[in-house]
């Protein structure tokens, strides 16, 4: 079995979020895998030592990503691929088109990803990788069992939980709670280091720049305003009943 893994580095979620000239400011930064892709890399690892095969990762971006590659191949991944292009660092329609034209060179049985990224949760380049490829996708997994050629999934909807089986070729996309990550081990590490890491650029992938540019562009970034002490409603329930209402038209205006 083959096993292609979406992966994406992102800001430690203990970091704080600075800006600097409208921008997200990156000096000092710990960078982390996306931890919905970490429950991807975790579940693929799993698949492998159950049932065999050979799990791969992919990620688009800049050199400081082999570090995550890395960890998932420390994690026990068998190979990475990166694009470290700038000229496809794009939105979520971009990176898709890059993704199915990186999954094109191989065939895989499995594709696994974390439901969405911390940093923009936009939970798009799953879905759309699928319909690129024109296989079945499955979205927020919180379990997953292979049975041959059958993937059977629970499914996260909205506080229950939907089970859903599908054939191979299928993606998947990682929910919490679908496994506990293991810590890469010491060998584990070691032997990353001598694991292939596949470097590619649009040129190499065939990519035609115009054709895939971004459909979205970020014109603005800013902080949210600053959260004011709260207002404790004095007086009989009538009364706070009023002063709620006032508050809402007059103050908040949400009314």
């Amino acid at each position: 079995m083959k096993i292609l893994v979406l992966l994406k580095q992102t800001f430690d979620t203990e970091e704080k979020i600075v800006l600097s000239n409208g921008k997200v400011s990156e000096d000092g930064v710990k960078y982390v895998i996306n931890p919905y892709d970490e429950y991807a890399v975790e579940e693929a690892v799993s698949i492998k030592e159950k049932h065999g095969g050979e799990v791969t990762v992919v990620t688009i971006g800049p050199p400081r990503v082999e570090t995550a590659l890395r960890a998932a191949l420390a994690m026990g991944a068998d190979k990475a691929i990166i694009v470290d292009d700038e000229s496809v660092f794009g939105d979520e329609y971009m990176i898709s088109k890059v993704l199915a034209a990186v999954a094109k060179r191989d065939t895989y049985d499995l594709i696994l990803g974390g439901y969405m990224a911390v940093d923009d949760g936009s939970a798009q380049v799953g879905p759309r990788l699928a319909e690129e490829l024109g296989i079945a996708h499955i979205s927020t997994i919180t379990n997953m069992e292979v049975h041959g050629n059958i993937v059977k999934v629970d499914k996260d909807v909205e506080g229950d939980i939907e089970i859903i089986e599908a054939s191979m070729p299928v993606l998947v996309t990682a929910q919490q709670g679908l496994n506990e990550p293991r810590y890469p081990s010491l060998p584990g590490i070691m032997k990353a280091k001598k694991k292939p890491l596949e470097r590619l650029t649009a040129a190499d992938l065939g990519l035609n720049i115009e054709e895939i540019l971004s459909k979205t562009e970020v014109l603005e970034q800013y902080l949210p305003q600053q959260k004011t002490a709260g207002k404790i409603l004095q007086g009989e329930l009538p009364e706070q009943v009023f002063e709620l209402a006032e508050a809402l038209r007059f103050e908040a205006k949400v009314v």
